[in-house]
């Protein structure tokens, strides 16, 4: 984000509005009288306080680094330290009977930091994805997996409101495993004028492909587990059955679609030590069970895995988990399970992570700014490893791809048909610039 100066347009071209430094101002003082609340309670027990709980802070972020790379006895106790740290914090400050400075200070943090975010959230405009007027629907076809995220379709009774709204809909009922991508072509063929899925994202980059490849409007329908691609397009995920409001009141999308060694997905893909996570049978039943259990071994053996990276001029050397995704995460989101604020930007997100201390570790929380972070844009990511097959995660769909694996976006290529009404898409909050409050804050205008 470019920096805003108070009475000229900020990088959306809009001017900074008085209570946009109004905030701005608040955020200051509640900054200024933290530092007094301690200052003048504390005296030069400041210093001590302060230095004890960055020390809570340290050890707290080591210890739980400690619980994700080890296992046994050594996780136990570092459970425990990571517990005992904050609460060793309060009972120092309680026995220099300055807790409730300590709180009050903190609260005051808090408070100017969310006025600081607030303010610079005015400076700027979260551009939306355009909207279009759908066509009218003759043949809406709807592909539904009654067994996808626990057996949505039929708690939510999803076939019947479909079709009661004019859809055919299609069970994947078995015996077996169905070929989705040739049932979705074969429904194209026949006359569909609107493809739809009722299931998980890896299924919803099966029909989406098809359903770009032939310029229909696809509807997604969240029945699966995570839904990431139904959050980003602004979806309900705790009813699916409202995404079907889109048949009735709907409008259109343009949005990318990524491929990854000839596979289509919509969220991300993932090499490294988290693909192999997905590997295990039994992720798909206990997904943070079996990732705790198995991500010690794998942080260790995938230190000098030989996994590289190309993302456009950049190079990833070495990491020990990657992530390529259908347009970037938010800054602070470096394993894929957060936002992104919009899907059409035609680019590629890659994340590389390499984490060999528990400093580095610790730094994790700093982000983008990370040592062990490194992020890059690109329209592709080409994936290499001294080996002839590598495991993939596509969607959280577990596969074995020869490398090099290409993973390349095609910016536009779907047609996404959602409900005119939908609980929002994530407008992704600014990183917190004092520099840039202060001089929003400042009571002169330049």
């Amino acid at each position: 984000m470019e920096p805003l100066i108070p009475g000229r347009p900020g990088p959306a071209g809009r001017t900074d509005a008085p209570g946009q430094r109004l905030l701005a101002r608040a955020s200051l003082a509640a900054a200024v009288a933290a530092v007094l609340v301690l200052g003048v309670f504390a005296g030069l027990r400041t210093f001590a306080l302060l230095g004890a709980g960055l020390l809570g802070l340290v050890v707290t972020v080591v210890a739980v680094w400690w619980v994700l790379s080890r296992r046994g006895l050594p996780r136990f106790l570092a459970a425990l330290l990571a517990l005992a740290a904050p609460v060793w914090v309060l009972v120092e400050f309680g026995r220099a009977r300055l807790l409730w400075v300590a709180l009050v200070s903190g609260a005051l943090l808090v408070l100017s930091a969310g006025a600081g975010r607030a303010a610079l959230a005015r400076g700027s405009v979260a551009p939306t994805m355009p909207e279009t007027a759908p066509p009218v629907f003759r043949r809406p076809v709807l592909i539904m997996n009654p067994r996808s995220g626990g057996g949505k379709v039929g708690q939510f009774h999803l076939a019947d409101r479909a079709r009661e709204l004019g859809a055919d809909v299609v069970l994947l009922e078995g015996p077996g495993e169905t070929d989705v991508t040739k049932l979705a072509a074969t429904c194209a063929a026949e006359g569909a004028d609107l493809l739809g899925v009722a299931g998980g994202d890896g299924t919803q980059a099966l029909v989406a492909e098809v359903a770009a490849d032939h310029d229909l409007p696809f509807l997604v329908i969240p029945a699966g587990t995570r839904n990431h691609f139904a959050l980003d397009l602004g979806l309900d995920r705790d009813d699916p059955s409202t995404a079907l409001d889109a048949l009735r009141d709907g409008v259109e999308l343009r949005v990318d679609l990524g491929r990854a060694g000839g596979r289509p997905f919509v969220n991300n893909v993932s090499f490294g030590a988290y693909a192999e996570v997905v590997q295990s049978p039994a992720y798909r039943d206990d997904k943070t069970r079996t990732t705790l259990r198995l991500l010690p071994d794998l942080l260790e053996r995938h230190r000098d895995a030989g996994l590289t990276a190309r993302a456009g001029d950049q190079e990833f050397t070495d990491p020990q988990a990657l992530l390529v995704s259908n347009n970037p995460y938010a800054a602070d989101d470096i394993a894929g399970l957060g936002r992104r604020s919009r899907i059409d930007g035609g680019v590629l997100g890659c994340i590389g992570v390499r984490v060999t201390s528990a400093a580095q570790a610790a730094g994790l929380l700093r982000g983008s700014r990370s040592t062990g972070l490194t992020r890059a844009t690109a329209v592709s990511v080409v994936v290499d490893a001294g080996q002839e097959h590598i495991p993939v995660g596509v969607d959280g769909e577990a596969m074995r791809l020869p490398v090099p694996v290409r993973c390349e976006v095609r910016p536009g290529a779907l047609r996404v048909l959602v409900p005119r009404r939908r609980p929002g898409t994530y407008r992704e909050r600014p990183r917190l610039d004092w520099r840039q409050v202060l001089l929003l804050g400042l009571p002169f205008r330049h």
